[in-house]
């Protein structure tokens, strides 16, 4: 495997995990108007129960469409403008620059948007994914995946209820290693 990145020999060198936790739909849907265009209120319990007490990794949209730190979690924002800055967050110009900043974090947990999860996609050893069986209309999706690098290792099927309009798969997903 040839390392082509300066964040994939990065993130080689500290061995931190670099998870990605998303929900999509079928065509890979992540988002309408800078904002999920679904309410699953057990989708967010879980995405709560994996972040917890974690750094976070979001874009600078991503940040602004939630409006305020998560509380709990360090909160970095990855932004090209150097001038950006918002309270309780903690401005990055990098994903480096972010993995230097975790300090002695475990585990660096990305949670969008769609061009953090493409940038990060090279290093990320995990991917908490909720599948939702829906079609819903986007103007964002999660980059593609090629399956032959991953295998499930967790999977629960939720179903449609009176609290969820579609029924869902949370899935775990672990890089293949060779």
């Amino acid at each position: 495997m040839i390392l082509t990145t300066v964040v994939e020999l990065w993130v080689m060198a500290r061995k931190p995990l670099v998870s990605q936790v998303v929900a999509m739909t079928r065509e890979g849907v992540i988002g309408r108007d800078n904002a999920m265009p679904w309410k699953l209120p057990d989708d967010l319990k879980r995405f709560k129960a994996l972040t917890m007490g974690k750094p976070l990794l979001m874009g600078r949209k991503t940040f602004l469409s939630i409006g305020k730190p998560l509380p709990g979690r360090t909160t970095f924002v990855l932004t090209r403008d150097s001038a950006w800055q918002a309270q309780g967050v903690t401005a990055v110009h990098s994903v480096e620059e972010a993995f230097e900043k975790i300090g002695d974090a475990p585990e660096l947990c990305v949670v969008g948007g769609a061009e953090i999860y493409a940038l990060t996609l090279p290093v990320t050893d995990i991917i908490y994914l909720t599948r939702i069986h829906a079609s819903i209309p986007g103007d964002t999706r999660f980059p593609a995946l090629d399956t032959s690098e991953w295998r499930e290792t967790e999977r629960v099927e939720h179903p449609a209820d009176e609290r969820h309009a579609y029924a869902m798969t949370f899935s775990t997903l672990e890089r293949r290693r060779v």
